[in-house]
């Protein structure tokens, strides 16, 4: 018997030809990057609040929104860089009133390009789109971890005892800059981005620390 030689057609092979050819003038990985950058640069204007500087990443934007993780060493800086980040409450005050702290966290207002400034504190907190914070909301994201009883199951039991201080001073660091303890967090930086007021984040501090309030009934 004669054997059958296959041979592939001289279109499909040009095709072929043409598709390494093509893979071997693509620019590097880098010059890529560089190119998208460029693209996104030009498709965003200023207009009202929302500036085009929005688009510029910081380290730990970058090298979290890359295909791959950050390694532990770049994890490492993003971390130590955002806890320099950090201001402390004027006063050692870290607690407010939990009550108003419930409205923050129920406001998912957030900001829009329309309003007439950016103010610190006007777009509310969101906390219901990613936890559940109290027992009585029966709507809320699970994007976080549920923070119900945050501070029973902490052992708070007195805000002002010193044995209270290293979780009082922990929550105020995520909130303030939630890359303080881990690197490629979701959640917003709500001091640092300048989103609550140093008031208001004492507010939400109290409705998760406070053993008065709901969330720790």
């Amino acid at each position: 018997m004669q054997a059958k030689h296959k041979f592939l057609a001289p279109a499909t092979l040009a095709c072929a030809v043409a598709a390494l050819v093509g893979c071997a003038g693509l620019p590097a990985p880098a010059e890529l990057d560089k190119q998208a950058a460029a693209s996104m640069q030009a498709s965003f204007r200023d207009q009202g609040i929302a500036k085009a500087d929005r688009i510029k990443q910081d380290l730990g934007q970058s090298a979290c929104s890359s295909d791959k993780p950050p390694t532990d060493a770049v994890a490492e800086k993003i971390m130590a860089e955002a806890k320099g980040t950090v201001k402390w409450p004027a006063g050692g005050r870290y607690i407010g009133d939990w009550k108003e702290g419930e409205k923050i966290a129920q406001n998912g207002r957030g900001f829009t390009w329309t309003d007439s400034s950016n103010a610190p504190g006007a777009g509310g907190g969101s906390c219901y789109n990613c936890h559940q914070i109290g027992k009585a909301e029966i709507s809320f994201g699970n994007i976080g971890p549920s923070l119900y009883n945050y501070g029973k199951n902490r052992g708070v039991r007195d805000v002002t005892a010193p044995t209270a201080a290293p979780i009082i001073q922990y929550t105020w660091m995520k909130i303030w800059n939630s890359k303080s303890y881990s690197a490629c967090s979701n959640m917003p930086r709500f001091g640092h981005a300048g989103l609550m007021t140093e008031e208001q984040i004492r507010h939400v501090m109290a409705l998760l620390l406070d053993p008065n309030s709901p969330v720790n009934e």
